[in-house]
């Protein structure tokens, strides 16, 4: 049995993976602040006698006996990182900092969810991890992109200066059940539209592209992440790489969810990418063979019947 800590764990990936890690017999701290997370993701947890939840903001410093650590506390969705933007740049920096300090004293080894964001607003098809990206410092996105930068930098100089554990994963696109209804991510907004019977909103022409994996996929690889041989320190793409615009997606859902929603089109939000869409080759040799088994109609439908229940 391990120990281990999920900074984040209330929110939609950590929950999930908090269930995961104690299923597989380990003891888990969950450390979170609900600034996105949620009590709801995890009361059923409660009362697992290895489970603790533990109220905390990983800008400050926290202290505890583990053996490993998932560090996912960081808003992901355009609107809640643009929210406060220093708060997400605090929270990808000093937060990383705090955990790789804990790390490096309690030598344990340590994950960082990092994105795909990294890559900003990409000029090569797909996207590999020798690739520098192509990313606006001081745009509406800089916040998040540049504060999961900096924390990928830092995790790799406290790799090489003071030989700590770790392990980068850069996540592209996750859906599933326990998104926030207010997310603002187009999987969980294109289907509260339309269970609402409202017009779906589509930002720009909608040609931008996107790959999705479903939360459970995305899980089972950054365990497997988290358990390669230790001279493997990543960045590991986690993605589904097939590709579909976010015009498709939308008539896709409208589809599914038998709603008379038509679409609107907005105005694109700035530093949008225009295409995204993972090179998982790194991932399929270093993980086992992993790829993405929950394919997005069958994602999608356990998705919507979960916002259904919701609403």
């Amino acid at each position: 049995m391990k120990r281990i800590l999920v900074t984040g764990g209330a929110g939609f990936i950590g929950s999930h993976l908090c269930e995961r890690l104690l299923r597989d017999g380990n003891e888990v701290i969950c450390l979170d602040n609900y600034y996105t997370g949620s009590k709801k993701n995890i009361v059923h947890l409660l009362n697992n006698p290895w489970f603790e939840m533990v109220r905390h903001d990983i800008i400050m410093p926290f202290y505890s006996e583990i053996d490993e650590i998932y560090n996912l506390a960081c808003p992901a969705s355009p609107v809640h990182y643009q929210h406060n933007p220093i708060k997400t740049v605090k929270t990808s920096v000093m937060g990383a900092i705090n955990m790789l300090g804990l790390a490096k004293r309690k030598r344990a080894k340590i994950l960082q969810a990092s994105t795909s964001e990294v890559y900003g607003s990409p000029q090569i098809h797909p996207q590999n991890e020798e690739y520098w990206g192509h990313v606006n410092p001081v745009g509406e996105r800089s916040c998040y992109d540049e504060g999961k930068r900096c924390a990928e930098t830092l995790f790799m100089d406290y790799h090489i200066q003071n030989n700590v554990r770790i392990k980068i994963a850069r996540i592209f696109n996750t859906y599933g059940p326990r998104m926030q209804l207010d997310d603002g991510r187009v999987v969980s907004n294109f289907i509260i539209q339309a269970l609402r019977g409202e017009d779906i909103t589509v930002n720009g022409d909608g040609s931008q592209t996107r790959c999705f994996q479903y939360v459970t996929d995305l899980v089972e690889a950054l365990v497997r992440t988290m358990d390669t041989p230790e001279e493997f320190t990543g960045p590991v793409n986690i993605g589904n790489p097939d590709e579909l615009s976010v015009l498709s997606l939308a008539e896709k859902i409208i589809d599914m969810t038998g709603t008379a929603s038509g679409i609107v089109f907005q105005t694109a939000r700035g530093d949008d990418p225009v295409k995204r869409n993972p090179d998982v080759t790194l991932a399929k040799k270093v993980l086992g063979g992993w790829e993405s088994s929950i394919g997005l109609d069958e994602g999608l439908e356990r998705t919507i019947r979960y916002f259904k229940e919701q609403l």
